[in-house]
């Protein structure tokens, strides 16, 4: 390891400073472009030291925890920097496929902050347990007092999870503890524990009446319900299973939820691939009949109830099918008129590949994820799809998540070769 002095030149994709070196590229996590800085490289990993030239974007970050928690790369970034930034992530790998579409300016879509959060739990050597998240790029624990990202309504997140910590930390050295905030309260489901280990289920009850927790699961089975963890959805009342996706911050999923709605056009039947619970099929089904398909078992269990619970819908089909594996061909796809898709992070490309060969006028595609992105609208376009609309949005606040929101429609030639360069 070697102390130099550096030259950052631009930005990396998770938020660190990238300087020139004599074998290559050297990143610096926290530094940023036209800074000096001095820093420990070893290969090209760096460690900030010092500022020997700071510059004029550089803010000062707000949390107590920057620099230590590995939550989020940018909080010394000012918020117009950051957010062309952010919005470039989206630019650059669509044009390293070929293609140049129009990339609306980055939305943000924060709101009242995440209503999702994963405390990590580690047994020390001596002491009671740590409870906190990752340093950046590391598994070394960082404790927190608080999280500026996460809502209000997970005021009681931590503090619960510190208590779950201390009575369960016995004979496992680390797991997890999911928190959602949902319209009747927190749910909790805490993962990773070893089989053999069986909580007190009076202290863990005691814990969830203690801190206002709506269900505890241990493993993603409930073991302390005390109500329903309830979402509404266009009027559906959505009873969450255990460790549920859902959109980042509730703001997020309106964002997209508007995008969707306002390419709905004329279309008579729509599908919503990789739905998940219905936060976008129940929205849907107001308008038009929508087939629901997702390779979550438990999701569709709660969409349909929902669906069966809810009145004045369209029809609503669901069904549990692994689109990675089994993707529905584009004959299957022929008698639909709308789509909208919204994979996890490895993206759609199977499913991609059969759009691509069906005669769908119009697509939506909901990513979180730039590089998968760009690769299955390329996909799309290779069929004869024209990309129309891109809109970039900002629920993980600085941090290089973004989430991504497009609009397809059907060219004159299906199949045809459309790539822009």
């Amino acid at each position: 390891m070697a102390r130099i002095a550096l030259d950052i030149t631009s930005l990396g994709r998770r938020g660190e400073g990238i300087a020139r070196g004599p074998a290559g590229s050297i990143f610096v996590p926290y530094a940023l472009p036209g800074e000096l800085v001095e820093a420990d490289v070893n290969g090209a990993q760096a460690t900030l030291v010092a500022l020997q030239q700071a510059s004029p974007e550089r803010v000062s970050p707000p949390c107590p925890h920057y620099g230590d928690c590995g939550g989020c790369a940018l909080q010394h970034l000012a918020d117009a920097p950051y957010e062309q930034w952010k919005r470039s992530l989206v630019i650059s790998q669509l044009t390293n496929v070929g293609l140049s579409p129009l990339v609306q300016p980055l939305f943000a879509a924060h709101g009242r902050g995440r209503r999702r959060v994963t405390f990590h739990v580690r047994r020390p050597t001596e002491g009671k347990a740590s409870v906190g998240f990752m340093g950046f790029d590391s598994h070394r624990l960082v404790e927190i007092g608080h999280c500026l990202v996460c809502a209000p309504e997970l005021g009681q997140a931590l503090p619960a999870a510190r208590a779950l910590a201390s009575v369960l930390i016995g004979g496992t050295a680390s797991f997890d503890i999911h928190f959602t905030a949902t319209a009747s309260g927190l749910d909790c489901d805490v993962r990773g524990l070893s089989r053999d280990q069986e909580p007190s289920h009076a202290d863990i009850a005691a814990i969830s009446s203690r801190f206002g927790l709506i269900r505890l699961s241990i493993n993603g089975i409930p073991a302390v319900t005390l109500g329903q963890p309830l979402i509404d959805c266009a009027g559906a009342k959505i009873i969450l299973p255990p460790s549920p996706f859902l959109q980042a911050t509730e703001l997020g999923e309106t964002t997209l939820l508007n995008f969707i709605l306002a390419h709905l056009g004329s279309a008579k039947r729509a599908a919503d691939l990789f739905c998940g619970v219905g936060t976008f099929t129940f929205h849907l089904a107001r308008q038009l009949p929508v087939l629901a398909v997702d390779r979550n078992s438990a999701a569709i269990d709660v969409l349909m109830h929902a669906a069966r619970h809810t009145q004045r819908l369209k029809s609503v089909r669901a069904t549990v099918r692994d689109l990675f594996r089994q993707p529905l061909t584009a004959h299957e796809l022929d008698d639909l008129d709308f789509v909208v898709f919204d994979p996890p992070r490895q993206g759609a490309e199977a499913q991609s590949k059969e759009l691509a060969q069906s005669r769908i006028p119009s697509i939506v595609a909901i990513s979180c994820n730039p590089s998968t992105f760009a690769r299955d609208a390329a996909i799309l376009v290779g069929g004869g799809y024209e990309l129309k609309e891109v809109l970039p949005i900002d629920q993980f606040r600085w941090s290089a998540h973004v989430e991504i929101a497009a609009f397809f429609t059907r060219g004159s030639k299906r199949g045809q070769l459309t790539l822009k360069h």
